[in-house]
């Protein structure tokens, strides 16, 4: 099969090769991948940054060839413990190495792909749509009526948590460039902040909700626009340094947080079944419509990474593959 294969870190080493189709385990399933996506933590790894983490991903060299999480195809077999899925079923969900022809996944991280959704944006719906549900929902506890603010609102995550934020109620400000502020309104939006003409935290504007993706802005300066009350989440793994990334920023967020009224929180979206049907039901209600800025053939993976890397993105990249 083919597949995307870097034998070094840096973003100019991505090669397609002929490799053999992965073996699945008893609770794995394989796929015949027709779309992937990639995000910003596929090109952190890529890279190789922040140097600290790896530890875990390889020294000198990438331990996994084949980059890639997302994606959505079709069920092609499944291990002997596998009961949700057969051949022939058309799923989405995050896999390993999902920039390939074929790619295996656990069963408790794929779900039937929604009737309404093409491949392309099933395959860009996981990691991203699954952070952002977690981050309003569950972490922020939003509700209806509550004032919600996004920063990099028309990024992968941020075009998921203005339509979440909004499903749920809420009322919702998105932060983002002037070129994008017509999409991030037309996602529901109640108002939009264009950073670069406007200080957003220089507001008298109160938010009991705050995400944000883009981590330029300090935690002090984020804290004058929370509400007393209020829940910020620093979410962007893109910031700091080469080497430590937005670790400093993390640990100031856990030392800060239970010396003030407002809560800072961390938290790792890890795929379910119960989110990934959640997902399903916000997407077939039409309540979320995934945003697929730009799209590749896999042979283009490298053009793909570049448009991820370059900060001006919408929405989400999607990787055709078969």
């Amino acid at each position: 099969m083919k597949a995307v294969i870097q034998s070094e870190y840096g973003p100019a080493d991505l090669r397609i090769e002929n490799v053999p189709r992965p073996e699945i385990g008893d609770d794995e399933v394989l796929v015949e991948v027709h779309a992937a996506s990639i995000h910003a933590g596929d090109a952190l790894m890529m890279q190789g940054r922040p140097y600290v983490f790896r530890a875990g991903t390889g020294l000198r060299r990438p331990r996994t060839a084949t980059p890639g999480f997302d994606l959505a195809g079709t069920v092609v077999s499944v291990g002997p413990d596998v009961t949700r899925f057969r051949a022939g079923d058309e799923v989405f969900g995050e896999g390993k190495s999902s920039l390939a022809e074929y790619a295996r996944a656990k069963e408790s991280r794929l779900a039937l792909k929604p009737t309404n959704l093409t491949f392309e944006q099933a395959a860009v719906l996981t990691v991203s749509g699954l952070t952002a549900l977690r981050a309003v929902r569950d972490v922020g506890n939003v509700q209806s009526g509550q004032s919600v603010l996004i920063v990099g609102a028309a990024g992968g995550i941020g075009t998921y948590a203005v339509q979440i934020a909004k499903a749920m109620g809420a009322t919702v400000t998105g932060v983002c460039s002037g070129g994008k502020a017509d999409l991030v309104r037309s996602l529901g939006a109640d108002h939009v902040i264009d950073y670069t003409q406007e200080d957003f935290t220089a507001s008298d504007q109160k938010y009991y909700f705050i995400l944000d993706n883009v981590g330029t802005t300090s935690l002090s300066d984020m804290r004058k626009v929370l509400a007393p009350e209020g829940t910020l989440i620093p979410n962007s793994g893109t910031s700091g340094g080469q080497w430590f990334g937005p670790i400093p920023t993390m640990v100031r967020a856990m030392a800060t947080s239970p010396f003030v009224s407002q809560n800072i929180r961390l938290f790792v979206s890890i795929p379910n079944e119960a989110d990934l049907d959640a997902l399903v039901d916000l997407v077939e209600s039409g309540d979320v419509v995934p945003v697929v800025g730009a799209t590749y053939p896999l042979d283009d993976a490298q053009q793909a990474f570049s448009e991820l890397t370059s900060g001006h993105a919408t929405g989400k990249v999607a990787i055709t593959v078969a």
